[in-house]
């Protein structure tokens, strides 16, 4: 068990007492160390965030307790000599306080210390936090991913000190962070405590927010507000850029647009209702370029050095609906406009590697129902039908144009897997051979294997998951994964780690540069 970092108590949460100092990030609810703030003076209420650091550029976010200006400075020295002064835009409520901004003409290569403060006619207490900006040659890369957090019903819990899967990825000292999807589960309300069959107790950190589905503006943004008091997440994302997906749970399970919802727990039956208000939440709270009173595009290509391109995908919002996804007629996983995009932007590429992250995995079979797909593959092993022709496509592109160093990464599974694809085991067979890296969850249920459709030759090379008669089992058993991406600027050879809670590596695959 970790250290009793936490006071689960929601009464703390409604309360809004904010805590000072430099380590001090976060809302009342969860016990930091740091002296509370002078009320007269704004505070920053959930950490900084730095975010798609690309080229000389890197997005820094945060959140006020009120109205004011946000400040930037920024070094290349922890002791801010020589510091750049940058003004953000104003806290505003209509974005719940949250503001962000660019900063720009950045030493590649370097360490960027940098902290925030809000400016109402006082000046706040700064915050502080760090990354690298983009590498140049000569220089490794490395990053880890996951996904999943705060699912089935496992919040923050006090006895076992919060996410702490974070505190290993943190202990790999990554470039960045990429998270797969489901930052947080709007549809899984949380219980202060849950008695398990064993008769063990798992206790949660509860907000008012997380103790119902999240319908209105106000209950999304609390997710991340929730998400954002855990001392593990919130120390890695100080020191480590996060780049966001989002996935099915930062709306509800398995949704689609044009769904209508039937479900007792659910006012709003209107899923792009729902889905316009979580995408103005994703925008306010991430550290994206995108702005919260726009279209908020999620998919978009981050260039972090000569070694690596990562192309974030957007599985949702072009999806079609859960249906038997078998129609010979193709159907819509990327939709139109993404795809042309994708194709693109990989011919464009120059960078020895292109990690493609992708929400959903390829070859996974997901239901939705006894009937209907939630995923890409289907139940056959066969040519490719529905969701799976736009794939093929973008496969027999990448080949045609010859497209190299192309590695998919992925989560949603709820579990960990190594995929090879080949050409000789495919019914489809217009393609090169490639992998796919699934991890998670970071702090959800874990359940699986999932059974592999082999229409692009899918062969399952690693996998760990809890066993057909434990599923859904706590993070206090473990069954919680992240990935480690590491690409030699000598080599250029890229290596794969899968590993689970407590730092403990499960496989290993270095794939040789093109």
């Amino acid at each position: 068990m970790r250290g009793n970092r936490f006071i689960s108590r929601r009464s703390l949460f409604r309360g809004g007492a904010v805590l000072g100092g430099a380590a001090a990030l976060g809302t009342a609810g969860v016990g930091f160390a740091g002296p509370l703030l002078n009320k007269d003076r704004p505070a920053l209420t959930h950490g900084v965030l730095s975010g798609d650091v690309t080229g000389d550029t890197a997005v820094i976010w945060t959140r006020a307790d009120r109205g004011g200006q946000m400040w930037v400075e920024w070094s290349t020295r922890p002791d801010f000599a020589d510091a750049r002064k940058v003004p953000g835009p104003v806290f505003r409520s209509g974005n719940d306080f949250t503001a962000k901004t660019r900063l720009r003409d950045l030493p590649s290569g370097k360490t960027i210390h940098y902290r925030a403060w809000a400016d109402d006619g006082a000046t706040g207490e700064p915050v502080a936090g760090s990354f690298r900006a983009t590498p140049v040659k000569g220089q490794d890369v490395k990053f880890v991913w996951s996904a999943d957090i705060a699912g089935q019903g496992w919040g923050i819990n006090p006895d076992l000190g919060g996410f702490v899967l974070f505190d290993d990825m943190a202990a790999t000292e990554p470039d960045f962070f990429l998270c797969s999807g489901d930052f947080y589960y709007g549809d899984n309300p949380l219980q202060e405590s849950v008695t398990l069959p064993d008769g063990r107790v798992w206790k949660n950190v509860v907000s008012d927010e997380k103790s119902k589905v999240a319908q209105t503006l106000d209950e999304f943004r609390g997710q991340y507000k929730y998400n954002l008091t855990d001392e593990p997440l919130r120390k890695l994302l100080a020191k480590a850029p996060i780049l966001s997906i989002w996935d099915d749970h930062e709306v509800v399970n398995n949704w689609y647009p044009g769904e209508i919802l039937d479900d007792p727990n659910y006012t709003e039956k209107d899923v792009d209702v729902l889905a316009a208000r979580a995408r103005k939440a994703f925008t306010e709270y991430m550290p994206n370029p995108a702005k919260p009173d726009g279209e908020g595009r999620i998919y978009r290509r981050i260039s972090h050095g000569p070694l690596l391109d990562v192309f974030v995908l957007d599985m949702r919002t072009f999806k079609d609906a859960n249906t038997p996804n078998n129609s010979p007629d193709g159907g819509t996983v990327l939709g139109e406009r993404q795809l042309a995009w994708l194709k693109r932007e990989l011919k464009r590429s120059k960078a020895t590697w292109k990690v493609i992250a992708n929400s959903l995995p390829l070859s996974l079979i997901v239901g939705d129902g006894k009937e209907n797909i939630e995923g890409i593959a289907q139940r056959d092993n066969g040519k490719p039908l529905g969701r799976e022709s736009e794939i093929a496509e973008l496969l027999s592109y990448i080949k045609a144009k010859k497209v190299t160093g192309t590695v998919w990464i992925t989560a949603d599974v709820h579990y960990t897997a190594a995929h090879s694809y080949d050409p000789s085991r495919a019914a489809f067979t217009d393609f090169e051979p490639f992998w796919e890296f699934v991890a998670g969850p970071a702090n959800a249920g874990a359940f699986g294997p999932n059974k592999l459709d082999t229409t692009f030759g899918a062969k399952v090379e690693f996998s760990k998951a809890p066993d057909k008669d434990h599923q859904n089992t706590t993070p206090l058993d473990g069954y919680q994964f992240f990935g480690e991406v590491a690409i030699d600027a000598e080599t250029k050879a890229l290596t794969v780690r899968l590993v689970e809670l407590g730092g403990t590596e499960l496989y290993r695959k270095e794939l040789p540069a093109a």
